[in-house]
């Protein structure tokens, strides 16, 4: 069962502006990433639903969450269906992202009031998802769907979406700045935020830092675009 209501996990994910990603099939090796992402000042994780026993992976970290960091929201990523959906919400799931849009897994995330946010390709699906009661809209993959050209030209039709993309969002200033100036509320970032040589040396401090560092510059960006 969620420790969070939708609404404050919405609002944490807005207000952070960053929503960590990552897999690993190993609970020892999962926890230090997600220590190292608090450490780093995420208070909001997504770990994904892709691996062997991933989701006893995920209910041992939910478990460690509530016991030793209780503030930070821990979601489920890679969610293609309403069975995979229902299983990660019992064991604590707090919002549900997917690479496609369900209309199945978007109805029992109502039921139970628990953020979705599906992957949506085209005007046409982004419309549909919020339909369904979607608050914020996962691009996906960002690049390949345009990137920030893609979300500049929705919103201006559509300036009430809450744009995430993931996939497409490297670990560099520019390409934070042109996603935010481009009009996004949050990005997911994986693989380019916490990387395999990182994980494989343990350098949990490597990956506290790039969070960080990631934080700063989407403070700096929002910054610099209040005062445009």
């Amino acid at each position: 069962m969620a420790r969070f209501d939708r609404l404050r996990v919405l609002n944490t994910i807005v207000d952070t502006g960053l929503v960590p990603v990552f897999y690993h099939g190993d609970v020892e090796v999962a926890r230090h990433i997600v220590q190292a992402c608090i450490a780093g000042g995420s208070p909001v994780i997504e770990f994904t639903n892709r691996g062997d026993f991933a989701p006893e992976v995920f209910k041992e970290l939910s478990r460690f969450l509530t016991k030793e960091s209780p503030d930070v929201i821990l979601g489920v990523g890679s969610v293609i269906d309403e069975p995979t959906a229902a299983m990660y919400i019992a064991y604590g799931a707090n919002f549900v992202v997917g690479p496609i849009l369900n209309e199945a897994v978007a109805r029992l995330c109502n039921r139970r009031k628990i953020a979705y946010m599906p992957g949506c390709g085209s005007a046409s699906e982004i419309s549909y998802a919020e339909e369904l009661g979607v608050e914020i809209v996962k691009i996906f993959p960002g690049n390949s769907v345009g990137g920030p050209d893609f979300v500049k030209a929705i919103l201006g039709p559509m300036p009430w979406t809450r744009i995430m993309p993931t996939g497409g969002v490297d670990a560099t200033y520019e390409s934070i700045q042109a996603w935010f100036k481009a009009g996004v509320c949050a990005v997911g970032m994986g693989s380019n935020l916490i990387t395999k040589e990182t994980v494989s040396a343990g350098d949990w401090d490597g990956i506290a830092q790039k969070v960080r560092q990631v934080l700063a510059w989407i403070r700096e960006v929002r910054g610099s675009k209040s005062r445009a």
